[in-house]
C-alpha cells in the first residue's frame, strides 16, 4: 500500500456518513482492517492486542442495524483504539508488562460511553511500560516509530495510540496523560492531543500511574474530532473518587491575551529548527488578533521538578508497590528504577512536596490574572530511538520540560501541530489554561489552525526498515582512528561510549598495519573502553566481510550487562603481542606511542 492508502481518518465525517446512510459501518471497518494488516508490515509494534476481525465486523453490523432503526449515534461506525493501560471488557490489559496482565471484567467508563455512541473498538495500543516515559521505547512489545521518520521516537507513553491515528488505522485513540504522555506523541506525529481537566473524564478502569494526577486523553487528526469525543465522555462518575462535575463553561474573553515565556527562558536543547517553528507559531497566534504577553514561567518549571525529582514520584511507587516487590525482574529496568525510587521518600517528604505545590499553584493563579492561556512548545526537540536507548533517562526528561507541571497545577491543555523539522518529524505547541477551560482551549486551537495556511504533511515513512545491529569497536575503528571510515561510510550511528565487562584483556598485535589491538576474553581481565555503533543488517554484513584475520566479529559483554557484536581475536593474535590491559583502552596506548 502507498501513502494514499493510509490517509488520515475523520471521526466526524465517518459518523455523519454512517448516520445519513451514505456509508455503512461495515465498510468503514473493512477498510480499517485492511489498513491495519498492511501497516503491520511496517510497524507491528503499534499494537499489543487487537479485537478479532469477526468481533469488529459483528459490532459494525450491529451499528448499521441501529442506524436503520433510527438510533442517534454520534460516533456511528467510527473505529477507535485504546491505550493498553485502559480496560476493555473481556480483553487483556497488560500496561506493557506481560507478567502484570489481567483480563478486565468490564470496560473503563470512557470506553463504555464511546461504544454506546456507536464507536467500534479495534485494538489495544503499545505504551511505555506502566505509562512511565515520554519516548515510547520502554516496552517489551517494541518501540513504535514516528510515522514520518522511523529512526525517531513516536513519543510516549501513549506511543501506539498516537501512531494508530497518524497512520490512518483509527479515527481517534485514547491515551493517558500524567506528565505529557498525551501531548508529546501528538507533537511528533502532527496530531491534536487533548488533555482534559483532571476529573473531567472518568479514570475508572485505568491502571494508575499517579492516581491523583492521571488523565485519560485523546488523539485526533483535527479539533472537531477532539471536541466530539469530549462531548461524549465528559461526565461525572460517582465510582471514580477523582471525578469532578464540570461547571458551565465560561464566556470567552473579548480580548485574547496569550502568555509566552520571557526571553531566554526556553531551552531548545540546541534544536534551532524547533525554535524557529515556535517563533512561527507565536506569529500565527498574533495573526489571530491575540495580544502576546511575556510571563515568567520559572515557577512552573520549578514545580515540574516535583514530579520525578521530588516526593510525588512515590505515588508511582504506591500504584505498583506489590508488583514491584514480588516481580521486579518483570519490569523494564528504567521503569523499575523510577517506580522503586519513590521508596526513598518519607511521609513528611510528601507533605513538604504538597506544601511546595500549593505555593506554586498560588503563583500560577497570579499568572492567570494576566493572561487567558499560555503558549509553550510541546517538546523542545526529538530524539532517535537509538539515542534514547543509549541514554534513556536524561533524554526522556528533556521531552517533559514543558509538560510535567500541567497536572500538578490543575491545568487543562491541548497540543496542536506547528510544522515539521527537516528530518520530517513533527513539532507542536501546547495551549495551557486553568482547570475547566477545555471548551475555550478547543476553540483557541481551532482559531490558531485557521489563522495561517494549513501545514503540508509529509508522506509517511512506509519502507520496512532493516533491523539495526550494535557493534563494539575497540581499536583502529574508534572515532578519529585510521579505519573509522569503514563505519562512517556505512552511516554507522554512535550509540554510546562504554566499557566491556571486567573480563577482557587487550593486546597490541605485532606486524599489524595500521596498528590494531586484540580483545581476548579472560575472567582475570579488566574493563576495556569501547565505542558502540549501530549498523543496519546490510551494512553490518559488508563491514564484517572486510575484517581480516586474526580478528573476527563475535559477541562482547558490556559493563552494564548488554551483549553486542564486537571485535574479538583468534589465539594466534597473541603471538608476540604486548599486554596493554592496564591502560584501559586503545587510545591510551596510541597516545603513549606518540610521546
Amino acid at each position: 500500500m502507498n501513502a494514499a492508502n493510509f490517509s488520515r481518518l475523520s471521526a466526524t465525517q465517518i459518523a455523519a456518513a454512517v448516520a445519513s446512510g451514505a456509508a455503512a459501518a461495515s465498510d468503514v471497518i473493512e477498510d480499517s482492517l485492511t489498513r491495519i494488516a498492511a501497516y503491520d508490515a511496517i510497524q507491528p509494534q503499534v499494537w499489543i492486542s487487537r479485537a478479532s476481525p469477526d468481533s469488529v465486523r459483528a459490532k459494525a453490523a450491529a451499528v448499521d442495524l441501529k442506524v436503520k432503526a433510527g438510533a442517534q449515534l454520534p460516533l456511528a461506525g467510527v473505529p477507535f483504539a485504546v491505550k493498553d493501560n485502559i480496560n476493555v471488557g473481556g480483553v487483556e490489559t497488560t500496561a506493557a508488562c506481560p507478567a502484570f496482565a489481567f483480563t478486565a471484567d468490564e470496560s473503563a467508563r470512557v470506553v463504555q460511553l464511546l461504544e454506546a455512541a456507536g464507536a467500534i473498538f479495534i485494538g489495544k495500543t503499545n505504551l511505555d511500560q506502566f505509562a512511565t516515559g515520554l519516548v515510547g521505547a520502554r516496552s517489551p512489545y517494541g518501540a513504535p516509530h514516528c510515522v514520518f521518520n522511523h529512526e525517531y521516537v513516536s513519543g510516549g507513553s501513549s506511543s501506539g495510540s498516537a501512531v494508530s491515528v497518524a497512520a490512518g488505522l483509527a479515527a481517534f485513540a485514547l491515551g493517558t496523560d500524567t506528565a505529557g504522555s498525551g501531548r508529546v506523541p501528538a507533537a511528533f506525529n502532527h496530531l491534536i492531543g487533548l488533555k482534559p481537566t483532571r476529573g473531567r473524564w472518568s479514570t475508572s478502569g485505568l491502571v494508575p500511574a499517579c492516581r491523583s494526577l492521571d488523565c485519560i486523553s485523546v488523539f485526533t487528526n483535527d479539533v472537531a474530532d477532539a471536541r466530539l469525543v469530549d462531548s461524549i465522555v465528559t461526565a461525572y462518575d460517582e465510582t471514580d473518587a477523582y471525578s469532578r462535575p464540570a461547571p458551565a463553561p465560561k464566556a470567552a474573553p473579548k480580548k485574547l491575551r496569550i502568555g509566552v515565556p520571557k526571553a531566554k527562558q526556553l531551552n531548545w536543547l540546541q534544536d534551532m529548527q524547533s525554535a524557529k517553528l515556535y517563533e512561527a507559531a507565536t506569529a500565527r497566534v498574533h495573526e489571530m488578533g491575540a495580544t502576546l504577553i511575556e510571563v515568567d514561567i520559572t515557577p512552573l518549571l520549578d514545580c515540574a521538578q516535583l514530579l520525578y525529582q521530588g516526593a510525588f514520584v512515590a505515588e508511582r511507587t504506591a500504584a505498583l508497590k506489590d508488583f514491584a516487590a514480588s516481580q521486579p525482574g518483570a519490569m523494564n529496568p528504567v521503569v523499575r528504577g523510577i517506580v522503586t525510587g519513590g521508596r526513598g521518600f518519607s511521609a513528611s517528604d510528601a507533605f513538604e512536596a504538597e506544601y511546595q505545590r500549593m505555593d506554586y499553584l498560588r503563583q500560577a493563579a497570579k499568572m492567570w490574572e494576566q493572561i487567558d492561556a499560555l503558549l509553550l512548545p510541546t517538546a523542545s526537540t526529538i530524539y532517535r530511538i537509538a539515542e534514547v536507548m543509549a541514554e534513556p533517562v536524561a533524554l526522556n526528561s528533556n521531552l517533559g520540560l514543558y509538560t510535567n507541571f500541567v497536572n500538578l497545577l490543575d491545568m487543562s491543555a491541548i497540543a496542536a501541530p506547528a510544522g515539521f523539522r527537516a528530518n520530517g518529524t513533527g513539532f507542536g505547541v501546547t495551549f495551557i489554561a486553568p482547570a475547566w477551560a477545555d471548551a475555550f482551549l478547543l476553540d483557541l486551537a481551532q482559531k490558531y489552525l485557521e489563522a495561517g495556511p494549513a501545514f503540508e504533511i509529509p508522506a509517511l515513512d512506509l519502507e520496512p526498515h532493516l533491523a539495526n545491529i550494535k557493534v563494539a569497536v575497540v581499536g583502529a575503528h574508534l572515532n578519529g582512528m585510521p579505519l573509522h571510515w569503514q563505519l562512517s561510510s556505512r552511516n554507522a550511528r554512535l550509540v554510546k561510549s562504554a566499557k566491556t565487562a571486567p573480563s577482557y584483556k587487550l593486546y597490541a598485535m605485532t606486524q599489524s598495519v595500521p596498528p590494531k589491538p586484540a580483545l581476548i576474553y579472560d575472567e582475570g581481565g579488566a574493563s576495556i573502553a569501547v565505542e558502540v555503533y549501530e549498523l543496519d543488517e546490510k551494512s553490518f554484513g559488508s563491514f564484517t566481510a572486510e575484517v581480516p584475520p586474526p580478528l573476527a566479529i563475535g559477541s562482547v559483554e558490556l559493563e552494564d550487562g548488554e551483549i553486542v557484536k564486537g571485535f574479538v581475536a583468534e589465539p594466534r593474535a597473541m603471538i608476540g603481542a604486548e599486554d596493554i590491559t592496564h591502560l584501559g583502552g586503545w587510545r591510551a596506548f596510541i597516545a603513549g606511542l606518540k610521546k
